[in-house]
């Protein structure tokens, strides 16, 4: 069999869903596990090279080489697994994930990468086995591709490790709520009758879903360059400073116009009536891009979705709910957040 085949074929998606789901929503019952907040990986090792390509089929092979090491060390025989590729901060008894140091090991520089990967090792969780030997277990179902996963990876130790599962939802929904202290994202739903569905969403994940109160400090123009493309957010601090915590998109066609006329007696102006722009902080995703925004009065005040915090932003783009011209934008604080209770990432890992 041709590893090659198996390893490119796209990674088996999830559908969000509110909550966790009964074992017996699903034929054949349900398999739960911790939802990794890092970067999804399909590992391909064919006895000798190692090749790690991600969701969107850009390799991410040159940019872990201590991973690429340890596959080639660790792995007891050819095989293909589906997982996620983590990064870990904190002191022992008190880590957690950090999506921040993941981030920085997508870097041009071969220089960089090598310090980085020696300074903050990544980490390994596999959760799904697609190919073993010379045999494809893409048909099989993922009951079968577990136990085969288990027996693959007994021993083989840090930086590889093995995603906890669970058929008792009672213990999964108490993951969801502890499990978020030590930076992980929500809990996955597997059917454990299914064969492994290339792009498909057949797994469920459940994710924390709450709302803030947030500052609408600018907007920047949408791509077209027609409308608005998406409103910055702020909060206040304990030291009265408004700090970016990040931003909401996703508005029609119709809406990014109206928002323009809306948002207009908002428009900070300089003495000659020309509108004030800034730019927000480059990274190196947004290299190449136009950074800059609108800005406008702080008065405004908004209700969003979000999921996590990261620090002292918000880890993904939120979701617009309702403006709240009944809030007074100088109340919207920091202090209104659901925070995790600390959780030890140790205790998650396998």
């Amino acid at each position: 069999m041709d590893l090659s085949a198996v390893a490119s074929v796209s990674p088996m998606l999830a559908k969000s869903v509110e909550s966790v789901p009964e074992p017996d929503s699903v034929e054949g019952g349900l398999s739960y596990e911790p939802k990794w907040d890092g970067f999804r990986g399909i590992v391909s090792f064919d006895g000798e090279t190692v090749e790690i390509g991600s969701r969107g089929a850009k390799p991410l092979t040159r940019y872990f080489p201590e991973l690429t090491e340890a596959f080639a060390r660790l792995l007891p025989e050819p095989c293909v697994l589906d997982g996620e590729i983590v990064l870990r901060s904190g002191a022992p008894g008190g880590e957690k994930l950090d999506w921040e140091l993941l981030s920085q090991r997508i870097h041009p520089a071969e220089s960089r990468i090598r310090l980085l990967a020696e300074q903050t090792p990544a980490m390994f969780v596999a959760f799904d086995l697609l190919a073993r030997g010379d045999e494809s277990l893409l048909d099989a179902p993922f009951a079968e591709r577990r136990a085969a996963l288990e027996t693959l990876a007994a021993g083989l130790g840090d930086p590889i490790h093995v995603s906890q599962t669970t058929t008792d939802v009672a213990l999964a929904r108490r993951w969801l709520v502890e499990f978020e202290g030590a930076g992980l994202d929500g809990v996955v739903a597997k059917p454990l009758a299914a064969p492994y569905a290339p792009g498909k969403r057949t797994m469920q994940k459940i994710k924390h879903r709450r709302t803030a109160d947030v500052v609408v400090l600018g907007y920047r123009v949408h791509k077209s360059g027609q409308g608005v493309g998406s409103l910055l957010l702020g909060l206040y601090g304990d030291d009265g400073e408004l700090r970016n915590v990040g931003g909401v998109s996703a508005f029609s066609d119709k809406r990014r116009l109206e928002l323009i006329d809306e948002l207009a007696p908002l428009v900070e102006r300089d003495a000659q009536g020309d509108v004030v722009t800034g730019e927000t902080d480059r990274s190196r995703f947004s290299s190449g891009k136009d950074v800059s925004f609108v800005r406008l009065e702080p008065t405004r005040v908004v209700e969003v979705r979000y999921d996590q915090m990261e620090g002292m932003r918000f880890r993904h783009t939120v979701q617009f709910e309702r403006w709240r011209p009944d809030r007074d934008a100088r109340s919207c604080t920091f202090d209104q957040l659901d925070r995790p209770i600390a959780y030890d990432l140790s205790d998650v890992l396998v």
